[in-house]
């Protein structure tokens, strides 16, 4: 992905010339354990398949990881100085900015 794109700013609306740069995603959050859906998971666990609720899907490396990572990028009008970062996050295998 090159350095600067040019794309539309929603605040400005028109068409700028905006800086590239990716989003760290968080990471999973820790949920408490009085929840229904964590009771709920608990007592699938004494049942269910080996030690997962849910049968096992392998996609390749270890059962159920998949082989991409999602990258959210944020883009930061040259113009008005605000940045947006895109809906969905895209899924990427390697995602580097160029350095140029």
């Amino acid at each position: 992905m090159p350095k600067e794109i040019k794309r539309h700013c929603p605040y400005c609306k028109k068409h700028t010339v905006h800086k590239v740069e990716v989003v760290k995603t968080a990471g999973r959050r820790k949920t408490s354990s009085l929840k229904a859906g964590t009771r709920y998971r608990k007592k699938k666990l004494e049942k269910g398949y080996g030690s997962s609720p849910y049968p096992v899907i392998e996609h390749g490396r270890k059962h159920g990881s998949k082989t991409t990572r999602k990258v959210c990028l944020k883009f930061k009008c040259s113009e008005c100085g605000k940045a947006h970062m895109i809906k969905n996050a895209q899924r990427f295998k390697k995602f580097e900015v160029a350095t140029q």
